[in-house]
C-alpha cells in the first residue's frame, strides 16, 4: 500500500527543504509519544516539526490503516456511497484522502482537528484531494462535535482520551452519524479494548455492526489474544530517513469497527490472523456469524473453499 500519487507528491513538495536530520528527531520524539500513550495536556503534534514529521513518519501507515479499514465498509456495502464526511481529529486529512479514493461520489468534507501546526499543513495537501468542499475547524473534542454527515470517522483518535471522554465522544459522533460510523485505533491490546468499549456503547444505542465483526455477540476472543489486522506499507527514501530505517516496507497493526445506521446482509466469517498454508490444505482461524472464534482445516478435497483458502488474507472475509 502507497499513498496516492498526488498525495505523495503533496508530502514531497510540503517537506521541500526540511532537514532529514531534524525530521528523524522529531520523528523518534513522535514515536515515543504515541508509543506510551502519553496524555500530558500537550499536544502530540505541537508545533510545525512535529506535524511535518509526522506527514513523513506516520501519514502512510495510517493512510494504509484507514484505507484497509474504510474498503471493508465497501465491500459490505456496495450501494454506499457517500457525498459527505465528518472526520473528528482529523490530523492532515488522512481519511478524507482514503475516502475519495474508495469513493468518487464524496463532495464535502468537515475536518475537525486541534492543532493548528497539522492543520495548515493539512490544508496545503488537501488542494490537490479532488474534494469539491473542505471546511477544517478548530475542535475540542472532549466537548462532542456537531454537524452531521453519510459518513463519521475517527481514527488513532481514542488512545489520547480518558474513558469518560472516550464515552461522550462516541455517543456524539452516533448522533452525527447520518448512515455509517468508523472507529480506527492502534492494533495494540489497548486499542482492541477501546473498540470493544465503543462497540458494546454503539450496539446499545442501536448500531449494526458492519466490519469486522460478522456478529453482535460477544467477542470470543479473549486475552492474551486480541483482535487486530494488519497492512503492509511501502516506505518512501524520505519516510525510511525520517525513521532511521533500512527496510523499505513496514506493517501497520490496526483494530476497526464500522457500523451502520440500517441492518445488512449477514456477513460470512473473517480471517483473523494469517493463513498457515501447507501443500494440500490452508489453516484459518476465523470469527464465525454464530459468535465463536474457530479454526478451520480447509484441503484441496473441498475444491473451491480450498481456492478461496488459498487467496484469502488476514483481515478477508471466507
Amino acid at each position: 500500500m502507497e499513498l496516492p500519487s498526488a498525495l505523495r507528491l503533496a508530502v514531497d513538495q510540503a517537506l521541500h527543504g526540511v532537514s532529514t536530520a531534524h525530521l528523524a528527531t522529531a520523528t523518534q520524539a513522535l514515536s515515543q509519544r504515541y508509543r506510551n500513550e502519553v496524555r500530558d495536556g500537550r499536544l502530540h503534534l505541537s508545533d510545525t516539526l512535529a506535524a511535518q514529521a509526522y506527514i513523513a513518519a506516520r501519514m502512510p501507515a495510517t493512510y494504509a490503516a484507514i484505507h484497509a479499514a474504510l474498503a471493508a465498509a465497501s465491500e459490505r456495502l456496495p450501494g454506499f456511497a457517500p457525498t459527505s464526511l465528518l472526520d473528528v481529529g482529523a490530523g492532515p486529512g488522512t481519511v478524507m484522502w482514503a475516502t475519495k479514493a474508495l469513493w468518487s461520489s464524496l463532495q464535502s468534507a468537515t475536518l475537525l482537528e486541534t492543532s493548528p501546526a497539522i492543520r495548515n499543513i493539512g490544508q496545503t495537501l488537501a488542494a490537490a484531494s479532488g474534494v469539491e468542499q473542505i471546511d477544517w475547524r478548530d475542535c475540542n473534542v472532549r466537548n462532542g462535535v456537531d454537524g452531521s454527515a453519510d459518513l463519521v470517522t475517527l481514527a488513532y483518535v481514542l488512545d489520547e482520551l480518558e474513558p469518560g471522554d472516550r464515552t461522550k465522544l462516541v455517543t456524539s459522533l452516533w448522533t452525527a452519524t447520518t448512515s455509517v460510523l468508523a472507529i480506527i485505533e492502534p492494533g495494540t491490546t489497548a486499542g482492541w479494548r477501546r473498540i470493544l468499549d465503543a462497540r458494546a456503547q454503539l450496539t446499545s444505542a442501536g448500531a449494526h455492526i458492519i466490519a469486522p465483526c460478522p456478529h453482535a455477540q460477544a467477542c470470543p476472543i479473549t486475552e492474551p489474544d486480541w483482535c487486530h489486522f494488519s497492512q503492509r506499507v511501502a516506505r518512501s527514501r524520505l519516510h525510511r530517513l525520517a525513521k532511521g530505517g533500512e527496510v523499505p516496507w513496514e506493517d501497520e497493526k490496526f483494530a476497526y469497527l464500522i457500523v451502520s445506521r440500517t441492518p445488512v446482509t449477514p456477513s460470512p466469517a473473517r480471517v483473523l490472523t494469517p493463513p498457515l498454508t501447507a501443500k494440500g490444505r490452508v489453516e484459518l482461524k476465523l470469527c464465525q456469524p454464530d459468535g465463536t472464534a474457530t479454526h478451520r482445516l480447509v484441503t484441496r478435497k473441498e475444491g473451491d473453499s480450498f481456492k478461496q483458502a488459498r487467496r484469502s488474507d488476514w483481515g478477508d472475509l471466507f
